[in-house]
């Protein structure tokens, strides 16, 4: 079993403040002995992050306290090349790797350049990460999965209008792909909260899904038996067959 968790942020008036308020959740869901715990996109009042060890010296911290695995979020990484990353802490309290966003949305092609790779991390179990708008894109879910991910994470930052949408997404890559979805998403005026833990059942061959929503400012962890979807998923994947 695995303990995986998510928060739900809310406006901050600055980094600092914002910073401040979620290493107290994060040490809550520490507490819990939660092992692996997600953050949405562009939380922060200031998305633009020049030093990660700097910005999040807090997280790395509870990390290493907890023994926990911090996927902080996604932001802007600004360089010669402006890339959004979601940069991930682990369990020893070191930044041990990095999702570059692969499918920058609408106004963010202008200026962000898109990652080329889907990648595996692996601390508590094995995991990937899907940013946001790469989310719509099944190959990135189904990538991750085939790579060996037992679980997926998805930093978020969706409008309220779009909440229904995302959440139809998150449910059907969970169900293509035969894998939990964690995704954390912002609630304020503008963004539509509803963070979610989709998790999955089978009862005579037919999987559905079963959600988990947040509502304001909010954390909440589960148990998961990450090994019980390997054997669906390799009939899911073998049943498919190449046409053109």
């Amino acid at each position: 079993m695995v303990k995986l968790g998510v928060i739900q942020t809310k406006s901050y008036d600055s980094n600092q403040k914002g910073i401040s308020k979620v290493s107290e959740i994060l040490k809550k869901l520490g507490r819990k002995e939660t092992e692996i715990v997600c953050l949405p996109e562009q939380w922060l009042k200031n998305n633009e992050i020049k030093d990660f060890d700097l910005e999040f010296l807090e997280f790395k911290r509870i990390a290493r306290d907890f023994a926990m695995t911090i996927i902080p979020g996604a932001f802007y990484e600004i360089k010669k090349n402006t890339s959004i990353i979601s940069p991930i802490i682990g369990p020893e309290g070191e930044f041990i790797g990095r999702q570059e966003k692969i499918h920058p949305f609408d106004y963010e092609r202008k200026n962000v350049k898109p990652g080329k790779e889907a990648k595996i991390f692996n601390t508590s179990c094995k995991f990937g990460i899907i940013i946001c708008y790469d989310m719509v894109f099944p190959n990135v879910a189904n990538i991750l999965t085939k790579k060996g991910a037992q679980v997926l994470f998805s930093p978020s930052r969706i409008v309220r209008r779009g909440i229904v949408p995302w959440q139809m997404y998150v449910q059907i890559r969970a169900l293509e792909n035969r894998i939990p979805i964690i995704a954390a998403n912002v609630e304020n005026k503008k963004y539509g909260g509803n963070s979610i833990i989709v998790d999955l059942s089978e009862n005579n061959k037919i999987m559905t899904t079963n959600m988990i929503k947040l509502k304001g400012e909010s954390q909440k962890s589960k148990e998961f038996e990450l090994e019980k979807y390997e054997s669906s998923r390799k009939i899911r994947f073998s049943d498919s067959n190449k046409f053109q």
